[in-house]
């Protein structure tokens, strides 16, 4: 029986032993990553300090616009296994990103009442709709370099996560250093976000031979037909542009949002488990209904997680005595700490999870997301007891920063580049991307819910003492119920993982040339050959 080799070099088309496809979407979602979190590092002190919303607005507003970034990959996704491909999906967002971002450095003179508000509102319109075309299928994409039951797959998407966290780190310094330095302002960060976009857009372009054909449209000749004188590939991109014009409206009206995501999110889960019930095989049906519990469990993750951006990043600005070694980061720039971390912290990761699976002691991929939640808790009660150690009339050391955002860190690496695989794995191919939006769905409820908690800690109009004693209670209650469901998950873990089928999981059928000269070894009757099954 034929045993799964591993290519080696340039002279097997790969480097370090992946296809190279991986390195032209690592460059191109870091870049992309580049604009987002440096625009998103910004964002709540733009719209606190230059539109004058109050904190609590500012984080239903935040928490709205980052929910719609999350919910937009499920018709991103929908229409690129439908109709578009993920690679083309992929360049239309690209290029809505592009123009978004260079809209937000359109600022005038602030306020509510300016007319260019609604120019802010476009841009995040755009910044949405092209995430949403874009976020979900470049990591299908991924995925699709490489055989499911693939060794590599793993610490692929792991090399892929630490792309996306150099962007951050990238994008929170510098565009956190230029909008909030009184030298440069709004327009010069917003700005420098922009141009890392259009960067990531040509790296993109540039690199479509390396992508081996992955992502092309299922049916080609499909796109080309003509209705009403458009052939169907322009009429799914004006589909687009008419997300934009329901997102500029939507952003406007938060309620709106929540409502959206409870009436979707019913429909989307009720139409993955009609789909998983109807059409599926056992097997594949248990993996999904595991892959929906995975998907509840990263709810409560990242509505704690995403205080870093709206709540956190406030009480930097207001609470914490930024200075170290003699300098005095701008509160923007302390986004980039979760990157960093991610940056050095990945690859011992990687090396870890390798390490454990092969002998056999890698915690499985549920009880990675229990312990994800319980270390995102810890976190906040970290930062609770330095505060108070300090006493509440004091301004809180930074050491607690670097501290919460290092156990949110470690939190995330232990749920995102694991459940992004896991997504991968456990969907049949036709329903990757779909799976993958779902995904990203719950990432859209946990920022949602994620500014409803951040408006609770609002104290602008306390006093700076009580406003700190507000949100550190408020940190404090949501730290303790983290731990206590993070239990709960460990403790149900081994019955989630006997729903994945792991021992009779078997590959998509892929040509050997595509992955760079591979072979894929037969599954053998009772499943797949030990020395290539892949432990999580």
């Amino acid at each position: 029986m034929a045993t799964q080799s591993m290519p080696h070099g340039d002279s097997a088309g790969t480097i370090l032993g992946h296809p190279k496809g991986l390195f032209v979407l690592f460059f191109a979602e870091m870049w992309e990553r580049f604009s987002y979190y440096g625009m998103r590092a910004l964002l709540i002190f733009y719209l606190v300090q230059h539109w004058m919303f109050s904190d609590s607005q500012a984080s239903i507003i935040y928490g709205a616009y980052t929910a719609l970034v999350y919910i937009a990959p499920v018709v991103g996704g929908y229409l690129a296994d439908r109709y578009l491909g993920q690679r083309k999906a992929v360049l239309f967002g690209a290029v809505l990103l592009t123009l978004g971002h260079f809209f937000m450095a359109f600022e005038g003179d602030g306020g509510q009442s300016n007319v260019i508000i609604n120019v802010f509102w476009l841009a995040l319109a755009l910044i949405i709709v092209g995430s949403g075309f874009l976020k979900a299928n470049i990591s299908v994409m991924v995925g699709q370099l490489y055989p499911r039951t693939d060794i590599r797959r793993d610490p692929a998407y792991t090399i892929f996560y630490m792309g996306i966290n150099l962007g951050a780190a990238l994008g929170s310094l510098i565009c956190g250093y230029l909008g909030m330095h009184p030298d440069y302002g709004w327009s010069y960060g917003f700005g420098a976000a922009g141009f890392g976009m259009l960067l990531g857009l040509v790296v993109f372009i540039w690199g479509k031979p390396l992508l081996l054909g992955r992502g092309e449209p299922k049916e080609p000749a499909k796109l080309k037909q003509r209705r009403a004188g458009l052939n169907l590939e322009w009429w799914t991109y004006l589909a687009g542009l008419a997300m934009v014009g329901l997102c500029w409206l939507a952003i406007q009206y938060q309620d709106l949002v929540g409502w959206v995501l409870f009436f979707f999110g019913l429909a989307l889960v009720a139409y993955v488990v009609f789909i998983a019930v109807t059409r599926l095989s056992s097997e594949d049906r248990d993996r999904i209904f595991a892959a929906l519990f995975l998907i509840f469990v990263s709810i409560v993750f990242w509505a704690l997680f995403e205080q870093a951006g709206s709540s956190l990043n406030l009480f930097t600005d207001r609470h914490v005595d930024r200075s170290f070694f003699g300098i005095e980061p701008t509160a923007a720039q302390f986004q980039s700490l979760n990157a960093i971390y991610i940056v050095l912290l990945a690859p011992l990761f990687a090396i870890v999870w390798t390490w454990l699976g092969r002998r056999g002691w890698e915690p499985s991929t549920p009880l990675k997301f229990g312990l994800a939640v319980i270390q995102v808790g810890l976190g906040f009660l970290v930062l609770v007891w330095g505060a108070q150690a300090v006493g509440i009339e004091n301004a809180t050391p930074v050491l607690f920063i670097f501290l919460i955002y290092l156990l949110h860190t470690t939190g995330e690496l232990c749920l995102s580049p694991v459940g992004l695989s896991a997504m991968n794995r456990l969907s049949p191919v036709h329903m990757a991307s779909l799976v993958m939006g779902t995904w990203f769905f719950a990432s859209a409820t946990g920022n949602f819910a994620a500014g409803l908690i951040a408006s609770a800690t609002g104290g602008e109009n306390v006093g700076e003492e009580a406003g700190r004693e507000v949100a550190l209670g408020v940190y404090q209650t949501v730290g303790l119920y983290a731990i206590g469901i993070g239990v709960v998950v460990m403790v149900v873990s081994p019955l989630i993982k006997r729903l994945m089928h792991l021992d009779t999981l078997t590959d998509d059928t892929v040509d050997d040339d595509l992955l760079g000269g591979e072979e894929v070894g037969e599954p053998q009757a009772a499943g797949i050959h030990p020395a290539t099954r892949q432990q999580d």
